[in-house]
């Protein structure tokens, strides 16, 4: 009778073999979040299933007329060398401005985490470039570089005449002008993270290595550099998907020229699908750039977990 009254008031319940709280923690959030999950993820990948079907079209992007081609956007895209030149170009950019990006970004973390006088004020310095807009500088710089521009007319000044050339117009040094404005204005970013990863750096570990007479690129070396690595590889991955859908810098510095120079994949889509009206040619483009992103940050990714696995 008394194990009866028990049960009654506190019943067992059998749940398959999963404790009573167990099954009181699922996320109770989930009602709420719910609708905007679906809206944004379903927009997401309906933006990319429209995307899919559009490349497998021969379309203009206005005309009511749709011609099914199935793979040949892909076919004529294999064998296109602007796109295979857009991918080297790419590839070049990536690589310069992450190298560059690092080194800047890390020698400013430092220094500014030494006793320098007016540390804010060249943190604010560092920062500004990210803050300004790129329609806003890329004039500037087209008029430095231009063969009339301001860089020209000191090297006549200073008596170096024979260095000033149309900068512009050479396929060498206006891939190096975009890598040049890129990394000016970008480099903010990787010293923010950079100057934060720092921070969490022991400072006894940093003492007891110049009690020992380290110095400080042994410093930089041996025990900053190792402890900042899961920021590296952080930056490495927003720098090769960065480098991936660039458009604003190649677009309005040097407009993709000259002949295809700075030429990149985001500039490529654009000329095609908007120029040229090949929307579904810009379509097939802009899925292979979504595979190679995602191809490039799980490469990284796993590279890092890997570099990180060995020094364990």
């Amino acid at each position: 009778m008394l194990r009866s009254r028990t049960e009654a008031v506190h019943p067992i319940v059998r749940t398959n073999g999963l404790s009573t709280g167990r099954r009181l923690k699922t996320p109770v959030g989930w009602p709420w979040i719910l609708p905007a999950l679906i809206f944004s993820v379903g927009t997401l990948y309906y933006c990319i299933g429209y995307t899919g079907y559009i490349s497998t079209l021969d379309w203009d992007g206005a005309s009511p007329l749709q011609q099914p081609v199935g793979a040949a956007n892909f076919v004529h895209l294999v064998h296109d060398p602007i796109f295979w030149g857009a991918i080297v170009h790419t590839v070049i950019f990536a690589v310069s401005t992450f190298a560059l990006q690092v080194v800047l970004g890390l020698v400013f973390a430092c220094l500014l985490h030494s006793k320098l006088y007016l540390r804010t004020f060249y943190k604010v310095l560092i920062f500004i470039p990210v803050v300004l807009a790129t329609a806003t500088v890329a004039p500037v710089f087209r008029q430095i570089f231009a063969a009339d521009g301001v860089l020209n007319t000191i090297l006549n000044t200073v008596g170096l005449d024979g260095l000033a050339q149309p900068w512009m117009a050479n396929r060498v040094f206006a891939l190096i002008i975009v890598i040049m404005v890129h990394v000016w204005q970008s480099t903010g970013v990787v010293f923010v993270l950079y100057y934060a990863a720092v921070g969490q750096v022991e400072p006894e570990t940093i003492e007891a290595a110049r009690i020992d007479g380290a110095g400080n690129l042994r410093i930089i070396g041996a025990i900053v550099w190792p402890g900042v690595k899961g920021t590296t590889i952080a930056i490495a991955i927003l720098t090769a998907i960065g480098s991936l859908k660039t458009f604003d810098v190649p677009f309005l510095v040097t407009g993709g020229g000259p002949s295809y120079a700075t030429e990149f994949l985001g500039t490529l889509i654009y000329r095609v699908s908007v120029s040229y009206a090949q929307v579904g040619y810009g379509a097939a483009i802009s899925i292979v750039l979504l595979v190679l992103a995602i191809v490039a940050a799980i490469i990284i990714n796993t590279a890092g977990r890997r570099g990180e696995e060995a020094d364990v």
